[in-house]
């Protein structure tokens, strides 16, 4: 699937970053992604999705030096679904080999596998 804004724009997911010292003295850095409930159009795909901010909240988001928790905790909520759009995709995605335009074009009804052909994939 490509899950994208109705704008195709880029846009920020909200996650975390921290370096942190191992027991061996050695500096360790991590990065997770946050996810939250899925919204209606992602809900038949997956059972979450990342949280993407809108672009008014990504510096606030940022800036946890100024960001209070309760206002950095209520940006973690589902993008609204009128918002982005998604269709399926070739399986040429899956191989790191391709990195075109191709990877986003839409598959025709007849290319799009069924239930069934979906566990073989």
């Amino acid at each position: 699937m490509w899950v994208h804004l109705k704008t195709k724009e880029p846009f920020a997911l909200a996650g975390l970053w921290d370096v942190w010292r191992k027991p061996d003295g050695g500096k360790m850095e991590s990065f997770t992604i946050i996810t939250t409930e899925p919204n209606d159009l992602i809900q038949p795909i997956h059972n979450r999705m990342p949280v993407i901010l809108c672009r008014e909240d990504e510096e606030e988001w940022l800036d946890a030096s100024r960001t209070v928790f309760s206002k950095a905790r209520s940006l973690l909520k589902p993008y609204p679904a009128e918002l982005m759009d998604a269709h399926d995709v070739s399986t040429i995605v899956n191989s790191a080999k391709y990195d075109g335009p191709e990877c986003i074009q839409p598959l025709s009804d007849d290319e799009i596998p069924s239930a069934g052909q979906l566990s073989l994939l």
